[in-house]
């Protein structure tokens, strides 16, 4: 069953490109209700309005938790949440749907309505968020010819636009948006555009006279007036009442950097200086959640190659915490200043959210991921090809993609060049046939280094065999390299020599729970592996891959499953489960993605489990490991998060 009728007027603010739009959550609302701006004011209901707003993204919570941390947000002093609607959670697949669990905006608007707290919705498509392609679907990326994302490429025009003024200058695009948001809204709703608060970006990203409002953000250091006074140049006359839609209370935080934190006063004085003058400010995050699953973004410096991913955490040093506290100094602060400034009642602060530390946990090996490639590699999704493809292409659209080919060894070692690849590839060698029939971890070739490899001989009798795996560790949400396809995306080469004839495994990951039920590692007498080869039957799934692991080596990636009780649902509890000691790879609970760890470069050493995931009675926790375990083979269900690990350098 699709959304409701009432909800196609917002699927329609998804599809079409439209402006932004300021909100009540999900209501038709009586004929006496309004909002607008006039004499420099936000006005509502026939009365002035300050915007104390925060953003709370839905789909970075537990759908179990919107209520708790809407009332949260309003115990903090909030009137108004913000939030962005991610087109590539909600049409994974272009004309499929989804508009359930962490995709049932609807509930999750109304629920804001119940609250009587107000929405400032930024549909998007295109929401930078620190997620995923900036939300739009990956798909976009294999439509040809190769569309131009935000711009007045016809191809693209049914997408919606955010911070267009830091991306560029295409008013006719701008235009258009506004003229179709009209058709479709009516001119009843507010529109607003949200730019840097610098004279370039305010200057692409506006159109005041489309009656649409420029509001502008900045960082805690700013001194707010003078932007807000600037805001004024690009409102029509008493049309700018001052807002700030993005009042950054933290930063994001890369894998491989120090934790982002900035202080609790600084931050409160700061919100003083634009609350105590009647100013509006919408605080982000006021609370950050969880890049669950795959979704983290990433950025770049001066070239593509210079790419650093997003944690999996979005804590964002938020006032309401990952995991809900609000028994912090960030939060007290901007509690008390939001109190002072305006008045709004302060209410009684809600319960915490109890958090177990279940302890210990053994894991055991349930297969090296080439035991199981056959079973989890759609064999309707396995390709043959000259080149590699990109994920894109192979309808991988996140995790992971193995790529296979065959080479004539040389007796000395050979140099392996991978030019492009994204984002991370990891590489493993062994003889297609004879004696050698174990593959051997050669290194890892990464985005942001482009090194070669020194392929050791093998002493092979006949071609040797190449299998080089490749992580999508996020698309890049903004900036000049948005359009940002993942895999393999140049010609692979051993000692100046093209390889040609590629066969590409999709990897799913959708059923890793099962793995240990399924008992799939092979086990082939020599005889039988002496007529495997990858060029041949694709029935064979890739079969030779497993014959020749060496269930020794470390560098391996690998399944592992470990197990823990709970009594009753009463001691469901939040908890974190804490890698430390592990490489990198990516974790599930009870079949749900919590997210990628990787405690080897830190800053997170453990993920967020929420205890909506968690169930009475076993719980099954599953890792895929990329290079090597824990060596005790064990993990640690703890209270607190942690993000203290790995050596805090950039990658």
């Amino acid at each position: 069953m699709g959304p409701s009728r009432s909800f196609q007027n917002l699927l329609l603010l998804l599809l079409l490109p439209l402006a932004l739009a300021l909100c009540c959550a999900a209501v038709s609302g009586e004929a006496s209700r309004r909002f607008w701006v006039e004499n420099d004011t936000f006005w509502k209901d026939g009365a002035p309005f300050q915007i104390v707003g925060g953003d709370v993204h839905y789909f970075r919570i537990v759908p179990e938790y919107w209520k708790d941390r809407l009332l949260r947000a309003k115990a903090l002093g909030l009137n108004t949440i913000q939030t962005y609607v991610p087109w590539n959670l909600h049409e994974p697949k272009p004309l499929s749907w989804e508009f359930k669990g962490f995709t049932d905006i609807e509930s999750y608007l109304r629920l804001a309505h119940e609250l009587d707290i107000l929405v400032m919705l930024r549909v998007g498509p295109y929401i930078c968020g620190e997620w995923d392609l900036g939300g739009f679907p990956p798909w976009l990326l294999t439509i040809e010819p190769t569309i131009e994302l935000r711009s007045s490429d016809s191809t693209y025009l049914s997408l919606i636009e955010n911070e267009f003024g830091s991306f560029g200058d295409d008013k006719n695009y701008l235009h258009y948006l506004v003229e179709v948001a009209r058709r479709y809204l009516g001119n009843d709703i507010m529109l607003y555009t949200t730019d840097g608060g610098a004279i370039g970006n305010l200057k692409n990203g506006t159109i005041p006279q489309d009656d649409v409002f420029a509001a502008v953000d900045f960082d805690t250091g700013s001194n707010p007036w003078p932007i807000f006074q600037l805001q004024k140049e690009y409102n029509l006359p008493g049309k700018s009442a001052p807002l700030c839609s993005e009042f950054y209370t933290g930063w994001l935080t890369h894998w491989g950097e120090r934790i982002a934190t900035t202080d609790a006063s600084s931050t409160a004085k700061a919100l003083k200086r634009i609350l105590c003058c009647n100013g509006s400010a919408v605080l982000y995050m006021a609370h950050g959640g969880t890049n669950f699953g795959f979704y983290n973004g990433a950025n770049t410096g001066q070239n593509e190659s210079d790419y650093k991913a997003d944690l999996t955490s979005y804590d964002y040093d938020a006032p309401i915490r990952e995991y809900g506290d609000v028994h912090n100094a960030k939060y007290k602060a901007l509690r008390r200043v939001i109190h002072e400034c305006t008045g709004i009642p302060l209410l009684q602060l809600p319960s915490e959210i109890e958090r177990a530390s279940y302890g210990l946990v053994e894991v055991q090996k349930v297969a090296s991921l080439f035991d199981v490639i056959h079973n989890i590699s759609d064999p309707l999704k396995v390709s043959f090809s000259e080149q590699p493809l990109s994920m894109e292409l192979m309808g991988q659209m996140f995790g992971f993609l193995l790529y296979t080919s065959e080479y004539q060894e040389k007796h000395s070692s050979s140099i392996l060049s991978i030019p492009k690849v994204h984002d991370r590839a990891q590489v493993f060698v062994s003889c297609s046939h004879g004696d050698v029939r174990k593959p051997r971890y050669v290194g890892i070739i990464e985005r942001w280094s482009s090194k070669t490899l020194q392929i050791p001989s093998l002493s092979c009798s006949s071609n040797a065999s190449l299998y080089i795996l490749v992580e999508n560790m996020g698309r890049v949400n903004y900036g000049p390299y948005i359009f940002d396809q993942k895999g393999i995306l140049s010609s692979v080469e051993i000692d100046g020599i093209i390889l040609r004839h590629w066969k590409m495994h999709p990897v799913s990951l959708n059923a890793v729970g099962n793995l240990s039920k399924l008992q799939l590692i092979m086990q082939m007498t020599d005889a039988e592996a002496s007529k495997v080869s990858i060029y041949g039957d694709s029935e064979n799934k890739l079969q030779d891959v497993s014959l020749y692991l060496n269930e020794g080596i470390s560098e391996e990636p690998a399944f592992y499953e470990g197990h823990f009780h709970i009594d009753s649902e009463s001691e469901k509890k939040d908890t974190f489960i804490s890698f430390r000691g592990w490489n990198k790879g990516v974790a599930f609970v009870n079949n749900f993605n919590i997210g990628r760890f990787w405690p080897a470069i830190g800053p997170q050493c453990a993920l967020y489990v929420p205890a909506p995931i968690l169930k009475p009675g076993d719980n099954v926790i599953v890792i895929f490991e990329l290079h090597s375990p824990n060596p005790e083979l064990t993990i640690k269900l703890v209270k607190d998060p942690d993000f203290t690990c790995g050596h805090s350098s950039a990658m």
